[in-house]
């Protein structure tokens, strides 16, 4: 993530947090109370409810270093979720999980397995779906990136939930724009 390749030179985790900061303006519009976010490398921290106001911080407390421990973070943020549905406080109209990675997961399979158990609970096709966007350009990442968005269904998953894009799909877009219409779509 701190590689200087964005536009103007900016490393990624500059691109990450300006876009972070963007989406969680654009969230505060509809639910004042924040977002969930994780940052995550060989470990992961979670913060709740983060309003535009906490997004500088938690970028300034925390480095992208490390491995990309993603199937830890995802049955994390899976856990919680059902944890909220359970309590009768997840959103009516579905829930989105927004993931922004540079590299290829850890574990490939853990993933996989993590998000295939998700949809094995879920009631509706849109209650949860998990958003991939990928920064940086690693053929290794893409690929997998590419499968979990494409064959999920054929290793057991109830509902496709997965979507991915990456950078060279979304070219003429910035993240912000790109982490906007995710949320809308």
């Amino acid at each position: 993530m701190s590689t200087p390749d964005q536009r103007g030179g900016r490393s990624r985790w500059m691109e990450v947090q300006e876009s972070t900061l963007a989406l969680a303006r654009k969230c505060e519009q509809f639910d004042p109370d924040g977002i969930t976010v994780y940052l995550f490398s060989g470990r992961f921290k979670r913060y709740d409810d983060v309003t535009s106001a906490k997004v500088e911080q938690l970028f300034q407390e925390n480095d992208p270093a490390g491995t990309t421990n993603l199937a830890a973070v995802l049955q994390d943020a899976t856990n919680y979720y059902f944890q909220r549905k359970a309590a009768g406080k997840t959103k009516p109209a579905g829930e989105t999980i927004l993931v922004i990675t540079d590299g290829e997961p850890d574990d490939r399979r853990a993933v996989m397995e993590v998000i295939v158990d998700a949809s094995r609970k879920m009631e509706r096709d849109e209650e949860l779906a998990i958003s991939f966007i990928q920064i940086g350009a690693d053929p290794q990442a893409t690929k997998f990136l590419q499968a979990l968005d494409e064959q999920l269904a054929g290793v057991g998953a109830k509902f496709d939930i997965c979507d991915a894009i990456t950078f060279a799909d979304i070219e003429e877009m910035s993240l912000s724009e790109v982490l906007l219409n995710a949320i809308n779509d």
